[in-house]
C-alpha cells in the first residue's frame, strides 16, 4: 500500500466548517430572538394591531360651541349646510389621478375644473393657496353651498362620482349682528395638520383627523373648550368589507360656548365710526404736505374701566370671517395677504404699533412728580424750546407762560414736556451718564404696562417699544453695519442720520429723551396697551389685564366657569397724583384741546376725561391718536395718517359715548336710547337643549352731527384747535 503525504487540506476544511456552523447558529439565533420580540414580547401589541386591520371607525364630528356676546347674541355658531366633499385617497387609486372625475364634478357645481382641483392639491412650501393643509386622508371640501339638487344629482349617480361625497353638516358661521363683523377679535377656522396631530398625540386634548383649529382671535384662544370631543363608533368587518358587529361607540360630545364681554350692538357702533372717521378724514387735505389724508388703518378699544373686559374692539381694515369657511379660495386669501389691501388680517388694537404723541405725556407727567418736580409747579410753556442748535416746537407755536403740569396737559404743552425730559437727561449724566442712572421716564414707562404685552386673551400679541438706554445698545449692535454702510455725512435727512448713528447710535442723547417725553422718536405703543394705562387712572390706579372671554359654559348650561377679571400691577404713583391726572384730562374736554368735540357733553351727569395726541412719523403724515374715560368707559381710537388727535378721532369717539349713554347732540339723555350705560354684570342663559333666548340687534343709526365750525364755536374755542 502507498502512504498518501499530509497536504494541509483538511484543516482548512475543518476550520470553514466551524465557522459556516457558527454563522448559521447565530442566524438561527437571531430569529428566534426576533420571534420572540414579537411573539412574547409585544405580541399583545402586533395581535391588537392585526385585529385593527378589521376594525372601521367612523368619526362623527362635534358640534363646535358658539361664541356669545355679553347678552347671548352669536358672534359665531353653527349652520347645516350641504357640504361636497372628495376623498383625495380614492382619487388618487385612478388612472388620471381623479382629473375626469373632478372635472364632471366642476360641471355640476359650475365651478372651473381648476379652482376644484386646486382645492384638493396639498399644501406646501411652494403650493399657493388655495390648497389642502389638513390630513390627506380626510375628506376634503370642495363647497359647503351645494344646492340640493346638486347634492341629489352626485347622490344618484354614484358611479360617476367615486370619492365624492355630498352630506349635510354642520358649518362655522360669523353672524355679523347689525354688520359687526368682530372679525380679528373672532379669528377663524381651518382642517387640522398631521404634525397637529402628532404634537396633540398624548395629550388630554388630541386631535382627529377631521377636525377644524382656531387660526386666531377666540377661535385659537379657546379653541380647547369650544371644540368638543368628537364620536367615534368602530365596526368590526369581514375581509370583504361586510360588518360583523359594532366594537365602540363613543357619542359626539359638543363643545362648550365661549361668552365674551364684547356688546355686539356697541361692537357696530365702533366699527362704523372708525370706518366713517376714516373715510371723512381722507377728504380733508394735510396742510403740511398739501396731499389728501391717507388714514390707511386705524383700530378702537372700548373697555370696562373697571374690569378690563373689552366691550368692543374694531381694527381697520378689516375682513368677512365666514371667507375661511369650507377653504378660502385663491382670490380671497391673496387679498387678506396683499400689501396692497393692507393685511387684513392684521388686528391692530392688539398688533399696531405707532408713536403714541400727546397721550403719553400722563406717563411722563407722572415720572416728573416720581423724579421730585411738583405736579401744581410753575412750568414754562413757551412756543419753542432750543437743544444746541435744534429748535422743537410747541404745537402751532403756541405759548402759556408759566402753567402747571395738569395745564400743561390741558393744552398739550410740548415745550413743557421737552424741558421736562432734557433736565433728566442731564441729571442722570448726559452724554456721559452716571453708574446707576434716575430714568425716571423709562422706568415709569415700564411701571405704566408698556414696553410688555397686556395679558389679553388674544393671541400674537405684541410688546411695542421703549427705547431707553438698554434698548439704544441692542438696536445699535444689531444695526451698525447697515448704518455705517447706508451713512453719508453730507447726504439726504435719512442718509444723515444713518452716519450719526453708525458712530453714536448707542448713546442716550439730549434729542432722544426731549422727542420721548411727548411720545415721539423710537417708543412704540399699541391701543390696548394706552386703554390699559387710561382704565387705570380711571378705576384709580389698577392695571388690569384686557380679556374679552368672560365665561366658559357647557352646551346643556348646567357648567359655568366665569373668567374672572385679573390684575397685573398698579401704578406706580400715589392716590393724589392718580388724582390730579383725572382732574387734569377733565380739563381737556372742558376747556382744553379736546372741548370743541365735547360741546354740550353732560359734564355733571356723566363726568368725562380725555387727551388728544398727534405723533409724527418721519415720510409718513402724522398718526391721529384719542385717549378718553368716564367712571364706566375707557375708549382709546386711533388712525394711521389721520390728522390730528380731536380732528381724526374726536367725532367717532364722541358718537360711540353718544350711542352707549343715548345722548343726543345737545347732551340730553334718553336711556331707553342707551345702548349700555352701565356694563353688563349677568351672563346669558343657556337652557338644557342648548337655545339661547338671544336679543334682538337693531342696526346702527348715528345721529346727524353739526358742522365742525359750529361745534367749535359753541366750545368756545378758536376753530382748529386741535392737537
Amino acid at each position: 500500500m502507498t502512504n498518501i503525504p499530509e497536504t494541509g487540506r483538511t484543516p482548512r476544511v475543518q476550520i470553514r466548517l466551524i465557522i459556516l456552523q457558527i454563522l448559521v447558529l447565530s442566524l438561527l439565533l437571531t430569529l428566534g430572538g426576533r420571534l420572540w420580540y414579537l411573539q412574547v414580547r409585544n405580541g399583545d401589541e402586533y395581535a391588537d394591531e392585526a385585529n385593527g386591520n378589521h376594525v372601521q371607525r367612523v368619526v362623527e364630528p362635534a358640534v363646535r360651541g358658539s361664541i356669545l356676546d355679553a347678552r347671548g347674541v352669536p358672534l359665531a355658531d353653527n349652520e347645516t349646510r350641504l357640504v361636497v366633499s372628495a376623498s383625495r385617497t380614492e382619487l388618487m387609486k385612478m388612472k388620471d389621478d381623479g382629473d375626469a372625475v373632478l372635472t364632471r364634478l366642476a360641471g355640476v357645481l359650475g365651478m372651473q375644473p381648476k379652482e376644484v382641483a386646486d382645492k384638493v392639491r396639498l399644501c406646501n412650501a411652494e403650493t399657493p393657496q388655495p390648497c389642502w393643509n389638513g390630513s390627506p386622508y380626510q375628506p376634503i371640501p370642495i363647497t359647503d353651498e351645494a344646492t340640493p339638487k346638486q347634492a341629489l344629482q352626485i347622490r344618484e349617480r354614484a358611479e360617476d362620482f367615486p370619492g365624492i361625497t355630498a352630506e349635510p353638516t354642520a358649518v362655522r358661521r360669523y353672524t355679523a349682528p347689525a354688520d359687526a363683523r368682530t372679525s380679528q377679535v373672532l379669528g377663524y377656522l381651518s382642517p387640522v395638520t398631521d404634525e397637529e396631530i402628532q404634537a396633540a398625540k398624548d395629550t388630554d386634548s388630541p386631535y382627529l383627523r377631521s377636525d377644524q383649529v382656531g387660526r386666531s382671535g377666540l377661535e385659537r384662544t379657546y379653541d380647547k373648550q369650544l371644540r368638543g370631543k368628537a364620536g367615534v363608533t368602530a365596526y368590526e368587518v369581514d375581509k370583504l368589507g361586510r360588518v360583523m358587529r359594532q366594537t365602540q361607540a363613543e357619542p359626539a360630545v359638543p363643545g362648550a360656548n365661549v361668552v365674551t364681554s364684547i356688546d355686539a350692538r356697541v361692537q357696530a357702533v365702533a366699527e362704523y365710526e372708525l370706518y366713517d372717521a376714516m373715510k371723512k378724514i381722507r377728504m380733508e387735505t394735510d396742510k403740511i404736505t398739501g396731499e389728501k389724508y391717507k388714514a390707511d388703518s386705524g383700530a378702537v378699544v372700548v373697555m370696562e374701566s373697571r374690569t378690563g373686559r373689552v366691550v368692543a374692539m374694531a381694527s381697520n381694515p378689516d375682513y368677512d370671517p365666514n371667507a375661511w369657511v369650507g377653504g378660502i379660495s385663491g382670490k380671497d386669501y391673496a387679498k387678506m395677504t396683499s400689501k396692497k389691501s393692507n393685511y387684513p388680517l392684521l388686528n391692530r388694537a392688539i398688533q399696531g404699533q405707532a408713536a403714541p404723541g400727546s397721550i403719553f405725556k400722563v406717563v411722563s407727567a407722572s415720572a416728573a412728580v416720581r423724579a421730585g418736580y411738583d405736579f401744581d409747579g410753575r412750568y414754562n410753556c413757551s412756543s419753542s424750546y432750543s437743544l444746541g442748535n435744534r429748535s422743537f416746537k410747541n404745537f402751532e407755536s403756541k405759548g402759556y407762560g408759566p402753567i402747571s403740569l395738569g395745564q400743561a396737559l390741558e393744552v398739550s404743552c410740548n415745550t413743557v414736556f421737552y424741558a421736562l425730559g432734557h433736565q433728566e437727561w442731564k441729571r442722570d449724566g448726559g452724554n456721559k451718564p452716571k453708574k446707576n442712572p434716575g430714568d425716571w421716564f423709562y422706568k415709569t414707562a415700564r411701571d405704566f404696562g408698556l414696553g410688555a404685552e397686556t395679558g389679553i386673551d388674544l393671541p400674537n400679541e405684541v410688546s411695542g417699544r421703549i427705547p431707553d438706554r438698554k434698548w439704544k445698545q441692542e438696536y445699535w449692535k444689531a444695526n451698525k453695519d447697515i448704518w455705517c454702510q447706508q451713512g453719508k455725512k453730507d447726504g439726504d435727512y435719512a442718509e444723515r442720520i444713518a452716519y450719526e448713528n453708525c458712530l453714536e447710535g448707542n448713546r442716550l442723547k439730549a434729542g432722544d429723551s426731549v422727542n420721548y417725553a411727548i411720545g415721539q422718536g423710537d417708543i412704540l405703543v399699541t391701543p390696548i396697551q394706552m386703554a390699559t394705562v387710561y382704565s387705570a387712572i380711571s378705576n384709580g390706579g389698577t392695571l388690569y389685564d384686557p380679556s374679552v372671554g368672560k365665561a366658559v359654559i357647557s352646551p346643556d348650561g348646567q357648567r359655568v366657569e366665569e373668567i374672572k377679571p385679573k390684575a397685573h400691577g398698579k401704578l406706580p404713583i400715589n392716590g393724589k397724583t392718580v388724582g390730579q391726572l383725572d382732574k387734569a384730562l377733565r380739563s381737556v374736554t372742558q376747556s382744553g384741546t379736546a372741548a370743541w368735540r365735547f360741546g354740550g357733553w353732560p359734564h355733571d351727569k356723566i363726568p368725562i376725561r380725555a387727551k388728544t395726541g398727534t405723533a409724527q412719523v418721519y415720510g409718513k403724515q402724522t398718526t391721529s391718536w384719542l385717549a378718553t374715560y368716564t367712571d364706566d368707559y375707557t375708549i382709546v381710537m386711533t388712525i394711521s395718517q389721520g390728522g390730528t388727535g380731536s380732528g381724526a378721532s374726536g367725532p367717532a369717539v364722541r358718537n360711540i359715548y353718544d350711542a352707549m349713554y343715548g345722548l343726543d347732540k345737545s347732551g340730553k339723555q334718553d336711556l331707553k336710547k342707551a345702548l349700555l350705560p352701565k356694563p353688563q354684570k349677568d351672563l346669558p342663559k343657556i337652557e338644557s337643549d342648548g337655545s339661547i333666548d338671544a336679543p334682538k340687534v337693531k342696526p346702527y343709526v348715528p345721529i346727524q352731527e353739526e358742522p365742525p365750525a359750529q361745534n367749535e364755536l359753541a366750545a368756545g374755542l378758536t376753530p382748529g384747535r386741535r392737537d
